[in-house]
């Protein structure tokens, strides 16, 4: 997978976090994103939203970029949020559990999500025994631990707490996908919203005001405009639009705006979003600070 962005840090208040892209991308196979997943780290500690394909690749990336606290081959991430069942947000999964395990990951993982979460994470190690068992009993004899997953199905509320960080989750509405979540980070010195897949609700209003950093999904209305009608009735039942994200922002005025995961659901090859256009569109009708994510930028 190549790395088109080296990454950029924005200016922000003194204070230890930091949030890291290492994916913004959709199902589109974009060889310049990654699947969805980022990275609140706080007080050197990272905890992962989503791990789509590629998530372990980025976290080297963003390594070699100087974000040690990942670890080379994310060996530090043993804290995991999952916010919906789609395969482009799992699909890194194995990824997650195994390549950390191998480049010398000690401790289990832990992953927070929606129900099936704990049937993904059995089928996996039972898919990869054979692998476990090499690892572990043969040349290599790596502590089985390591690749070991406590996962847990959440329901809304506080879900996470330790002396860095609050986890809450609250209702994201994604079509299909009627169990998913969004997440609120709350750290000493910054409060992040991450959306996932979702159209506007009230919930994530509620649980976003004045928050220092809204990560937030959308699409043009641009591309919206040029595909079939189908598709246009799936991202308005899924996904949130440039300018109700912009009334979004208006209502919870975050210290800054992230858009990442530009749906373009129905477009194909030669309908993308193009970020100038959706940064535009959201830009007509909010004034705030808004930038477009790439993988690898850190906020």
């Amino acid at each position: 997978m190549s790395v088109t962005h080296q990454s950029r840090e924005t200016t922000r208040t003194n204070g230890s976090t930091r949030v890291v892209m290492l994916g913004t991308g959709t199902p589109r196979p974009d060889p310049n994103c990654a699947g969805p997943a980022t990275v609140v780290v706080v007080n050197n500690t990272p905890y992962l939203i989503d791990f789509g394909p590629g998530v372990i690749r980025r976290a080297s990336a963003a390594y070699e970029n100087g974000v040690k606290a990942l670890g080379y081959g994310g060996v530090n991430i043993k804290t995991a949020f999952l916010t919906h069942m789609h395969s482009d947000h799992t699909i890194g999964y194995p990824d997650l559990i195994f390549t950390p395990w191998v480049a010398g990951r000690h401790d289990p993982l832990t992953v927070y999500g929606p129900k099936g979460i704990k049937a993904m994470t059995a089928n996996i190690l039972k898919a990869w025994q054979i692998d476990i068992a090499a690892r572990s009993n043969g040349l290599h004899r790596k502590t089985s631990v390591g690749c070991k997953v406590n996962a847990h199905e959440i329901v809304p509320g506080i879900v996470y707490k330790d002396a860095n960080v609050t986890v809450t989750a609250f209702p994201a509405r994604h079509e299909d996908m009627v169990d998913s979540f969004s997440f609120r980070f709350e750290t000493p010195d910054r409060t992040i919203v991450i959306s996932g897949d979702t159209i506007p609700t009230q919930a994530l209003i509620d649980h976003s005001h004045g928050c220092d950093i809204l990560v937030h999904e959308a699409y043009s209305m641009a591309s919206f405009r040029e595909v079939p009608p189908h598709w246009q009735e799936y991202r308005q039942r899924a996904h949130t639009s440039s300018f109700e994200l912009a009334e979004i922002a208006n209502t919870v005025k975050p210290g800054l705006l992230v858009i990442y995961h530009r749906s373009n659901a129905g477009g194909g090859p030669g309908i993308v979003d193009i970020e100038d256009v959706l940064i535009q569109e959201v830009r007509q009708l909010y004034k705030g600070t808004v930038v477009a994510a790439h993988d690898l930028d850190v906020f």
